[in-house]
């Protein structure tokens, strides 16, 4: 009897129990959503009947920040205008920020004020990946693909559209090891998103790469000029060098002329200065001064000039010798011949 008292009992509890009066418990579950950066999203609630819907609340993070709620005949609050709460109780948020990830919850309060509502959500922001760049280098023989922009990237790699890579990150390199003429594909992709490229690379070594010649002429170019501006350089110091030993040299000649000339006045040859009567000899015949009026005398009675014989020097005095070219000698009159000088004298004895 008792234990059919039980089983009505329960019964009853259970038909009397209304969704509608039901407050769900905090069980730590979220709903996960997504959103893409700088677009929208809607976190949607259960159903429920607008009538049934008098105040709702949106708020967010551990600190429970309220950031919309609406009310039935007040004014709904937004913050920010970003967050927009619609009459059926979604929340949208526009347009997505990096910051605008994290934890949501929604409280539902009915016309008679009970909590018939309450749902986490978190909420998880996601960037769409840009177009991959794909380039190489046929010298060290590699292959790399980047992808700039994306939230958690992965990449994949295919020659002649067969895929031999993928990785999960931002960068991939592949290196070939023989001359390469294939068309290469790089994919990145992610959760909302998916960009391609497309490049052919031609790495058969036909002859230099364009860029180490591009290189290798710039070297050159380089070295060349400065080769010849070295060479300038040393040409015009050796003139330079050149012109002042020139003048130094010049210098030096009129220093010297200019002394030899000053001491010639004060020197006076020493023999010149112990035969002064040498000195005092008289000029050649032919350069005299002749008195008007006065003849000749024939060369019979001119006056023979003995050369006067230097006088030895004395024991006591010292010979100075005459340094630099010698000193001109005084003319002496030749003796005429002696027929000459009887044939002039005999007419004068008749």
């Amino acid at each position: 009897m008792n234990l059919l008292c039980k089983i009505l009992a329960s019964l009853l509890l259970i038909f009397s129990f209304s969704p509608k009066d039901a407050v769900p418990s905090d069980t730590g579950n979220h709903k996960e959503a997504w959103g893409v950066l700088d677009q929208e999203v809607n976190l949607d609630i259960r159903k429920f009947q607008v009538k049934d819907l008098d105040d709702i609340k949106w708020e967010k993070g551990p600190s429970k920040t309220k950031v919309a709620q609406f009310k039935k005949g007040k004014e709904s609050f937004r913050l920010n205008g970003t967050y927009t709460v619609l009459a059926n109780g979604t929340l949208k948020i526009k347009p997505l920020q990096k910051n605008s990830n994290g934890i949501y919850k929604v409280t539902v309060y009915n016309a008679e004020g009970k909590n018939i509502l309450e749902e986490t959500f978190d909420l998880k922001i996601v960037e769409l990946v840009s177009k991959p760049e794909i380039s190489w280098d046929c010298i060290n023989r590699t292959l790399t693909c980047e992808v700039m922009k994306g939230t958690d990237p992965e990449l994949k790699l295919y020659q002649n559209q067969k895929h031999f890579m993928t990785r999960s990150q931002r960068v991939v390199t592949h290196k070939w090891t023989s001359n390469v003429n294939a068309m290469f594909k790089c994919t990145a992709e992610n959760r909302f998103s998916e960009e391609s490229s497309e490049k052919a690379i031609n790495c058969l070594e036909k002859g230099l790469d364009i860029y180490l010649i591009a290189g290798i002429c710039g070297g050159g170019i380089l070295f060349l000029i400065f080769v010849g501006l070295l060479i300038f350089y040393i040409s015009r110091r050796k003139k330079q060098n050149r012109r002042r030993h020139n003048e130094e040299l010049e210098i030096k000649v009129h220093r010297v002329t200019t002394e030899e000339r000053s001491q010639k006045p004060h020197q006076m040859p020493a023999s010149m200065l112990q035969n002064p009567a040498a000195s005092q000899a008289p000029p050649p015949p032919s350069h005299r001064s002749q008195a008007p009026g006065h003849r000749p005398l024939p060369p019979g009675h001119r006056v023979q000039h003995q050369p006067q014989r230097r006088p030895p020097p004395s024991s006591g005095t010292q010979v100075h010798q005459h340094k630099g070219p010698p000193l001109p000698r005084p003319r002496v009159q030749p003796k005429p011949p002696r027929g000459a000088a009887e044939n002039m004298s005999s007419p004068s004895s008749d």
